[in-house]
């Protein structure tokens, strides 16, 4: 098993060294424009599917069916007006970070105040995500050859350093690609294997799941958390938040050469998208019908690599094991070298600095070096608390930054207006901490309205209505 981890690394850390000949600070920041859009497109879904949704979505179908996928159908709806809405101002400004259309249309204090959130936001987001997963690899792995946790953390983000430091998104690019692949391997070869194990042909299996609601897609019940329009409608605001406010998920589209390119890349991703999570949802139903079957009784999130290791071949569960390391990579790599762009571009000027290419390539290594460093910390510090309320805490706290990134944007799209003062902007910490205390105090507020994936268009209404309210007539034309 610590043979594969270290042929994988020894593919990764190969196409590193193949992409970042003659890489400069601008082609970790933006591919140079070369990026195939089809690559892009096909490197995103690993992306989009980190570990935890690797390891969790499958879990989820025991509970509550396919009510997942109207999530999935709302992420949909959102792609397309992150191609037709976002993209197109995107490369008429041709940004490098996508937050300097804050400064171009509200001043530099907007600027400044959505990348702050998104590197908050990723930073926690993506360190809880490798928290999780090198969980799994501890106990499948790193435990077996004596190595603690500690070790096999700075292993796995040294691993990933090795591999991006130099290429950036040129050969996050490429990496992702590979990565994708195998993850995709393992969801296949793991559904067939338990079709096989089960001796059911795919009618009789498909009879089976309907037979125990494990295939039921809609929620109508308005008062639950995954009710439909809940699911479609917040489904699409995160994916508009989440991949076209999301430096990390937008360096790569905008490193395509042209906008068409991108917005094919945007639109192939997103179908895509829609087939690879209907494949989990499937695996999903497979799993909870064959543990009935044994007289099992699994928590979800524990049900599919659980499974894997004790019933089905050795063979099997190495394939498992690679893509989950494949699910876990895309969401970390991408994530310290999009945090290391937003630093350099956004807080240390780059994109203004009359530094040489030697300084700006030397300070880039420290600052990428210092994210990964950062990612470590905060991994250990999960581990010492080792409560999942904590890590469960975290990803809500994350997601609520993407609603002042929301509002900030509409703010700036759809209005002609300014704001009185950039001092304004302190107010949007407003919106999360009134939304975090709505989320906190529902039952009291609300009774037994469940409060679901809305939030974020909640958060994002706040801001908007806040900037709207502390602001001025302006000529928009004006602002450019």
């Amino acid at each position: 098993m610590a043979l594969m981890l270290l042929l994988y690394f020894g593919a990764l850390y190969w196409i590193s060294r193949v992409t970042a000949k003659n890489a400069t600070s601008a082609s970790f920041f933006n591919g140079d424009k070369k990026s195939p859009w089809y690559l892009v497109a096909f490197g995103m879904i690993g992306t989009s599917l980190s570990g935890v949704t690797f390891i969790s979505v499958p879990g989820k179908v025991m509970n509550s069916g396919w009510h997942y996928y109207q999530l999935v159908l709302g992420f949909f709806l959102g792609y397309f007006v992150v191609a037709f809405v976002l993209l197109p101002i995107y490369y008429r400004l041709k940004l490098t970070s996508i937050y300097s259309f804050l400064e171009a249309r509200l001043g530099i204090e907007a600027y400044r105040w959505g990348a702050a959130y998104f590197i908050l936001s990723r930073t926690l987001g993506a360190t809880v995500r490798l928290y999780l997963v090198i969980n799994v690899l501890q106990l499948f792995i790193f435990e077996k050859l004596g190595i603690p946790f500690a070790i096999s953390t700075l292993l796995i983000v040294a691993m990933i350093v090795a591999y991006t430091l130099k290429g950036g998104v040129k050969t996050i690019v490429w990496t992702d690609t590979l990565q994708t692949s195998f993850m995709l391997l393992a969801l296949v070869v793991c559904i067939l294997s338990f079709q096989q194990q089960m001796s059911l042909g795919w009618g009789d299996l498909f009879q089976q799941l309907g037979k125990h609601n494990w295939l039921n897609m809609f929620e109508s019940n308005p008062m639950k958390a995954d009710y439909f329009w809940k699911h479609v409608i917040g489904g699409a605001f995160i994916s508009i938040a989440m991949t076209g406010l999301d430096q990390e998920m937008m360096q790569k589209n905008i490193s395509v050469k042209t906008l068409k390119d991108a917005q094919k890349n945007m639109m192939v991703f997103s179908f895509t998208l829609l087939l690879v999570n209907a494949l989990f949802l499937l695996l999903g139903g497979i799993l909870a019908l064959y543990a009935q079957q044994q007289g099992l009784s699994i928590p979800p999130d524990d049900l599919f690599p659980r499974l894997v290791q004790e019933y089905l071949p050795f063979g099997v569960f190495v394939i498992f094991i690679l893509g989950l390391i494949s699910a876990l990579f895309p969401s970390v790599d991408g994530a310290i070298t999009a945090l290391t762009a937003s630093f350099c571009i956004d807080v240390l000027g780059f994109d203004k600095s009359s530094r040489s290419e030697e300084d700006k390539l030397n300070i880039k290594k420290r600052v990428h070096l210092g994210f990964a460093l950062l990612f470590a910390l905060l991994v250990f510090v999960f581990k010492i608390v080792d409560s999942k309320s904590i890590v469960d805490l975290i990803f809500e706290i994350a997601g609520f930054t993407y609603g002042p990134l929301l509002g900030l944007f509409a703010f700036g799209i759809l209005t002609k207006r300014s704001l009185i003062s950039p001092k304004i902007l302190g107010l949007t910490l407003l919106a999360p901490i009134l939304c975090y205390l709505l989320k906190t105090y529902s039952t009291a507020l609300l009774g037994t309205y469940q409060i679901g994936n809305e939030m974020l268009l909640i958060n994002g209404t706040l801001t908007f209505t806040l900037l709207l309210v502390f602001s001025k007539k302006q000529n928009y034309a004006a602002s450019h």
